[in-house]
C-alpha cells in the first residue's frame, strides 16, 4: 500500500507545470503557445529567458529530488527510485496540463541527484561538456542518460543502472524529433555559450 501512497504522490509532484505556471503567473504567456509547445526548462530558456529558464528547470529538478527524498523522510519502508519513476511519468504527462510535459530530463537529474548526488555530478558535468562542445541542448540530455548508465555501471550500482537505463528510454523517446532535426542539421543551436 505505501508504494501506491507514494507513487500517487511522486506522480502528482512531478504533474506540477512549473514552465506553465511561471510563464503564466510573472510572464502572462503559455509558453504551450511558443517555441516548442514543451513545457520544460529548454523552451522556457527559448521563449521567457534565461531567468525563467534557470528557474523552471530548478523547480523540475527539485519535484524529482523531493518525490525520490520524500519516502525516506517519512521513515517508508519502501525503494526512492521506484517512487521517483512516478514523479518523471508525472512529468511526461502532468495531469494538470492534459497530459502535456516535458522531456524528462531535468526530473530525471532531480531524482537521480536525490538518490546519489555524486551520479547526479557526473551528469551534470557531461550536460554542460556536451552542450560546450555541440550547442545542442537535446544531444546533451540523451548523452547525460548513456553516461549515466555507465558510471552506474562502473560503481556497481545495478538498480540505479536499471531506473537510468529507463529514464535513458523515456529522454530517447521524447526526443525523437530532435533527433530528425540533429540528423538533418535544422536541430537549433544554443548561441549563448
Amino acid at each position: 500500500m505505501e508504494y501506491v501512497i507514494y507513487s500517487l504522490i511522486a506522480y502528482l509532484l512531478g504533474s506540477i507545470p512549473s514552465g506553465l505556471i511561471i510563464g503564466k503567473t510573472f510572464y502572462n504567456t503559455d509558453i504551450r503557445e511558443h517555441g516548442s509547445g514543451n513545457l520544460g526548462g529548454t523552451n522556457t530558456f527559448r521563449v521567457l529567458g534565461i531567468k525563467a529558464g534557470l528557474v523552471v528547470t530548478i523547480a523540475d529538478i527539485l519535484k524529482g529530488t523531493l518525490a525520490a527524498a520524500l519516502p525516506f523522510l517519512m521513515g517508508a519502508d519502501v525503494v526512492t527510485l521506484v517512487i521517483g519513476i512516478f514523479a518523471v511519468i508525472g512529468h511526461m504527462y502532468p495531469v494538470f496540463a492534459g497530459f502535456k510535459g516535458g522531456k524528462a530530463v531535468a526530473t530525471s537529474g532531480g531524482v537521480i541527484l536525490g538518490v546519489n548526488p555524486v551520479i547526479f555530478l557526473v551528469l551534470l558535468i557531461t550536460f554542460f561538456v556536451v552542450l560546450y562542445l555541440s550547442k545542442y541542448v537535446s544531444l546533451s540530455s540523451m548523452m547525460c542518460g548513456i553516461v549515466g548508465i555507465i558510471a552506474t555501471l562502473i560503481v556497481q550500482d545495478y538498480l540505479l543502472t536499471v531506473v537510468i537505463s529507463l529514464f535513458t528510454v523515456f529522454v530517447i523517446y521524447r526526443h525523437r524529433s530532435n533527433i530528425k532535426r540533429i540528423i538533418n542539421k535544422t536541430e537549433p543551436k544554443i548561441t549563448w555559450m
